[in-house]
This record gives C-alpha cells, sequence and structure tokens, in this order.
C-alpha cells in the first residue's frame, strides 16, 4: 500500500500545447516514480518485464499482457521493477469528441472502462484483462498508428488518432469479453445489466429484469451493483440521461420540456430538479453557459 501524497499529474504537463486530448507516453522500461493521481485517464498496457502495481487500496503483480485502466483523482505507483515496459495513452474523456454508438452495448467497455477501474478503488478483487500474443499484436499495432499521427500531427490527425484510440479501445473492450476468470465474469454480467440500461435509457429501471441479467437475486445484484459503481441502478440511469441531455442542450435548439421528455423524463420540473443536482445548474442555465464558452 502507498501512502497517499498530493502529486497530482496536470493536463498542461502531458498533453501537446494544441489541446489535442490523447497523448502517448512509452515507459521503455519504466523507471521509479513517485505515487501520483492524474488530471486525466491512463489506459496501461504493459508490453513486458515485470513489476507491482500499488495503489492506496490494494496491489498486484503486473506482466506483459496486462491491461488496466486508471481514472479519477486515484494515486498509484510501481515498485520491484523487473525491465517492466509500458505504454501508457493518456486521454481527457470529456474532450473527446467521439461518438460511441453501440460501444456501450458490449459488456466488455463497461467491465473495462467504467466498472472495473470503480471496483479496484471500492474492492481489492477484480477481474483483469491480460491479453495473448495474437491480441497483444493487434492492440500494439494499434498503438504504434496512434502514436505515428500524434507525431506526425499532419492534416487531419486528429480524425485519424481518434479513429485508432476508438478501436483500440472497441478491440479491448471485445477481448474483456472473453475473460476466463471468475471475478471477470462476475464483473461482465454487472456490464451485461448496464449494457441493457444503455440501449433502454428511456424505460423505467425494472430491478428484477437486470438482476435476471445479471444471474443474481434481487438483494445481491443491488449489493454488487452498488459496489461496482458507487451508486444504485436509478441513479446510474439518471446520471446517463442527464448526460445525454447536455449533449442535446449544448448541440441542437430543442426545447427543455421536449429534451425532458426525450431522455425519459415524464415531468420537466422533475428533470429540472434532477439535472441541477447533477450539474449544478438548471437546463437553461447550463446552456447559456455553454454558449458563452
Amino acid at each position: 500500500m502507498i501512502t497517499p501524497v498530493k502529486r497530482v499529474l496536470k493536463i498542461d504537463d502531458w498533453f501537446h500545447p494544441d489541446g489535442f486530448p490523447i497523448s502517448i507516453e512509452r515507459r521503455e522500461p519504466q523507471e521509479d516514480f513517485e505515487p501520483h493521481a492524474h488530471e486525466f485517464a491512463e489506459l496501461v498496457i504493459v508490453t513486458g518485464g515485470k513489476g507491482l502495481h500499488v495503489t492506496v487500496q490494494d496491489s498486484w503483480e503486473l506482466a506483459a499482457g496486462d491491461v488496466f485502466v486508471m481514472a479519477g483523482p486515484r494515486e498509484h505507483e510501481y515498485r520491484e521493477l523487473r525491465d517492466l515496459r509500458l505504454v501508457n495513452i493518456l486521454y481527457q474523456p470529456s474532450q473527446l469528441q467521439m461518438r460511441l454508438l453501440d460501444l456501450p452495448s458490449v459488456a466488455g467497455y463497461h467491465a473495462l472502462f467504467t466498472l472495473e477501474p470503480k471496483r479496484r478503488q471500492r474492492q481489492p478483487a477484480g477481474g483483469r484483462l491480460r491479453l495473448n500474443g495474437k491480441e497483444m499484436a493487434q492492440i500494439t499495432g494499434l498503438v504504434d498508428r496512434l502514436e505515428g499521427e500524434l507525431k506526425a500531427r499532419e492534416p487531419g490527425f486528429g480524425f485519424m488518432a481518434t479513429a485508432a484510440f476508438m478501436q483500440i479501445i472497441g478491440l479491448l473492450s471485445r477481448y474483456y469479453g472473453r475473460s476466463p476468470s471468475s471475478d471477470g465474469r462476475a464483473l461482465l454480467r454487472i456490464g451485461e445489466a448496464l449494457s441493457h440500461l444503455e440501449r433502454n435509457i428511456h424505460c423505467a429501471v425494472n430491478l428484477e429484469e437486470l438482476a435476471s441479467i445479471a444471474q443474481m437475486s434481487r438483494r445481491s445484484f443491488l449489493r454488487v451493483f452498488q459496489s461496482a459503481t458507487g451508486t444504485s441502478p436509478l441513479a446510474w440511469q439518471i446520471d446517463q440521461r442527464i448526460s445525454r441531455a447536455c449533449a442535446l442542450l449544448r448541440h441542437t435548439d430543442k426545447r427543455v420540456t421536449e429534451i425532458a421528455f426525450e431522455m425519459g423524463f415524464n415531468d420537466s420540473n422533475y428533470f429540472t430538479r434532477q439535472f441541477r443536482k447533477v450539474t449544478g445548474f438548471s437546463p437553461r442555465d447550463y446552456r447559456m453557459r455553454q454558449g458563452a464558452g
């Protein structure tokens, strides 16, 4: 375990001055680096060697093929380094202009990018992704392509780099779905429930149906869901609805009432209360602030 410190890696120090929200840092090999957190998310791909990954909550051995995500203000470091080699893909989720389309319907996406980071924060045990040789070759090929675009920065690099990054995320999400570990399968079942919520975002939450999808009793499902996500299915759904409503407020001229009904809220006043609870602003104030920006 590490003793919490206050060093936070800043966006301005780790991303290109042009503001593009994806960056790559290779550590070949990884050297000693004091405990730290990030203002951004980090997708870590272990390409060789061994080492110990340590957080405030737990620690685990790393080997070639391991893939994990560090998101949020959690501190971590690497110890007992034995030629450990990493590729770190740094990204700013809130700044990425990419549509996930049907990716949230893939349970492995939720398991790797939504549930696993939070589960490690709340529960030390959790399934982790380890790529086989063929999978590693596919991912490293895409990483090389992404890195080439970021280095050359030719016209259209942003589109090409984002496309490569999306392919990496898509493939890793599929690979996680093939995870054989029992912990991984448990997260995937919750991921299936999240995927169902995504596909039916406008419908009322049906706990019995979600528990059945996760192959759990209702009581066990609520406990595991809360542990994995830090919230309830209803609160998670509301947060997703508000996130989509924010996009509509930013990019369309639809009326607030119209957006409320489109997002599954039958009462525009209730929508406004929930919107303010999540964002700190009313829908109209949010739209005005975004327009002023």
